[in-house]
């Protein structure tokens, strides 16, 4: 999985429009800011593919990424509170045309490892579950924390989604923290689907 170049495929507004070729999806949802787009980046060793932006918000839209293996969906991040109802509701409808209808093989469902995990954070793993979709939540901004409080806060994280340990990756876009551990993630999940 390390000898490819991965390129953007296109980006997706409505439902009727969701890319399918054939290969497995791996879906990557998380609010505004967490780190979706520096994530991206890290696992495809190019700083430069995904748009990564300061203002949270920027992500309105399926943007697909060729991964060679995979293809990867970033989807638009949620629970940014300066937009209209009218676009959240956009949003929404989005996600939930994009999990109906697409076959996902994995989804990583990112949170910021230094706050506990929002509303919309939950809502996002009752999604998962609710579509019967494999899922890892990986946690992100690692390095924004002492080393001593990462356990501690994973535990706190995982009690909050009522996931076990293992179903957390610990990661750091800034320090390529969790890279391997999402790639191996992803091998499993496609392997998995293969078999089934």
């Amino acid at each position: 999985m390390e000898n490819f170049t991965a390129k953007f495929i296109k980006s997706v507004a409505v439902g009727g429009e969701f890319y399918v070729d054939g290969r497995p999806i791996i879906a990557v949802s998380g609010r505004s800011n967490v780190g979706k787009s520096s994530l991206i980046n890290m696992l495809a060793g190019n700083k430069k593919l995904a748009k990564t932006s300061a203002d949270p918000g920027r992500t309105r839209l399926v943007n697909y990424f060729d991964f060679g293996a995979f293809v990867l969906a970033d989807l638009p991040g949620y629970g940014f509170a300066k937009v209209s109802k009218e676009e959240k509701a956009k949003w929404a409808r989005l996600l939930e045309d994009f999990f109906a209808t697409q076959n996902i093989t994995l989804s990583l469902a990112l949170v910021d490892i230094r706050h506990e995990p929002t509303a919309d954070d939950k809502q996002m793993i009752n999604y998962l579950y609710h579509y019967s979709i494999p899922f890892v939540a990986v946690a992100t901004k690692a390095d924004k924390l002492p080393k001593t409080k990462i356990k501690p806060q994973i535990m706190s994280i995982a009690a909050s989604l009522k996931l076990g340990i293992d179903n957390i990756i610990c990661s750091s876009a800034e320090k390529g923290i969790g890279k391997k551990e999402i790639l191996s993630a992803i091998d499993s999940a496609i392997k998995a689907a293969k078999e089934n």
